[in-house]
């Protein structure tokens, strides 16, 4: 339906805990038609709802050319060690960090016809699921970054032209 802006560092939605999409009507539909528009741009591998502005559990995704969604998405499991992983982050242009992400995840939610949805993988999906859903429980990816490194983001961020 239409591209929507991305919210930066700062916006309070970004720090909010999501809460879960219950009647799926057609403003749930309307969302999920954004997020997927919304990703679609090159360059993009997720967008969580709250990075377009609205705090419900829900997800689109563009990885290996493979467009998609969940709603109400759940990391239920996650496999080996946590390894420093270069990120970045629509709510946060410009930069580019280490963060600690584990090499495997899988996440469990349902679409729009109330289906159950499995997404699971390594290397970029690993890393998309595990960013996207941190965003869902009010988490930028700075937060996963040890305290040296979060300092510098914060320095990058304040220093910024869009903050």
């Amino acid at each position: 339906m239409a591209v929507r802006e991305i919210r930066l560092f700062g916006d309070p939605v970004l720090r909010t805990v999501c809460t879960p999409v219950g009647t799926i009507d057609d403003g749930v539909r309307a969302l999920v038609a954004d997020l997927i528009d919304t990703v679609k741009l090159p360059g993009r591998a997720g967008v969580a709802a709250p990075q377009i502005g609205v705090a419900v559990r829900a997800f689109s995704y563009n990885i290996d050319d493979r467009i998609g969604y969940v709603l109400n998405p759940v990391l239920v499991e996650v496999r080996g060690e946590p390894v420093p992983t270069g990120e970045g982050c629509l709510s946060v242009p410009g930069l580019w960090h280490e963060a600690l992400r584990h090499p495997w995840a899988r996440v469990e939610g349902i679409d729009l016809d109330g289906e159950p949805v499995v997404l699971e993988g390594d290397g970029l999906m690993s890393q998309a699921l595990q960013h996207e859903t941190d965003h869902l429980d009010g988490r930028v990816y700075i937060s996963r970054l040890d305290a040296d490194a979060r300092k510098v983001a914060m320095r990058e961020i304040r220093e910024s032209a869009w903050f």
